[in-house]
């Protein structure tokens, strides 16, 4: 391990003690803050420079920005995702004890990435009064299965890199919420995003496929090497994404293709047409 100039542990270090709490701590508490930045950016630069974010109201301007976040981050899973299933070998030789120093830096500063969207995800369901039950339950999931692989130091990090290599449609689903809502759900550019975002769900499916053979590959030594605690976690965030969040996600993306809709915000809207309908109304009473 070096030391920085001043005496003290830098954060990032090929030679960090990952086995430490306090050095842990330090880069899931960085990896927090980044995301914490990337999201207070989203915001300067789409209210600088971006006519329609301006016009959005509150509730769409903090989920336009957690979007730009969680693109980011998916940006970074599919590269470190791809580095694992294509490039490192030594990974996939060994997938239940291999580990290395990039893949530790990720799994932790995933890990903060995940406390991040758990801290906002609630404070936005409380500040709003909504409940993405899926969503919620899915970042829970997500959170302690990075969390448990911080406490099972000794777990190998091929699962837990191609587990990210499922934020692969991330980027894509930010794009397309975002053209939607400048109105250019019509354009060509929206709809091979659409194309290419629900075949990127198709390839996370795929993915669990993979990701369900590893441990069928490798149950005896999963057994050895990991808690049992921490392999029903992952199981079972395994299980939900394969039987129930990616199949309902493609559904719902391919709905979209054809009728483009914004989902998230469909009530809101159909209230607001009705409170101007209204609106409208009552000033026509007025004046006859």
């Amino acid at each position: 391990m070096f030391l920085a100039d001043d005496g003290t542990t830098p954060i990032f270090d090929d030679e960090l003690p990952y086995f430490s709490w306090q050095v842990c701590i330090k880069v899931i508490g960085a990896g927090f803050g980044i995301y914490l930045v990337i999201f207070l950016f989203s915001h300067w630069l789409s209210f600088c420079f971006i006519s329609t974010y301006r016009c959005l109201s509150a509730k769409e301007q903090v989920f336009w920005n957690l979007a730009a976040t969680r693109a980011v981050f998916g940006i970074q899973s599919i590269i470190v995702g791809l580095r694992a299933l294509l490039f490192d070998t030594d990974l996939y030789a060994d997938p239940i004890r291999s580990q290395h120093d990039w893949t530790w830096i990720t799994i932790l500063v995933s890990t903060g990435f995940f406390l991040f969207e758990n801290v906002a995800l609630h404070m936005f369901n409380i500040y709003f009064s909504t409940c993405d039950i899926f969503l919620a339950i899915h970042h829970l999931v997500a959170f302690a299965g990075y969390f448990g692989a911080v406490i099972c130091g000794t777990a190998g990090h091929y699962i837990p890199m191609i587990t990210l290599l499922l934020e692969m449609s991330t980027p894509f689903t930010c794009v397309s919420w975002m053209l939607l809502k400048v109105g250019w759900s019509q354009s060509l550019i929206w709809k091979a995003n659409q194309w290419i975002m629900i075949h990127m769900f198709h390839c996370r499916m795929i993915l669990t496929y993979h990701l369900w053979w590893v441990c069928f590959c490798n149950w005896e030594q999963l057994l050895d090497h990991i808690p049992i605690s921490y392999l029903l976690v992952f199981l079972f965030g395994l299980s939900l994404l394969t039987f129930i969040l990616n199949p309902y996600w493609t559904h719902k993306k391919t709905l979209q293709l054809l009728a483009p809709v914004d989902w998230n915000f469909e009530r809101s809207s159909e209230h607001d047409k009705h409170s101007l309908a209204e609106d409208n109304g009552d000033i026509k009473k007025k004046t006859s």
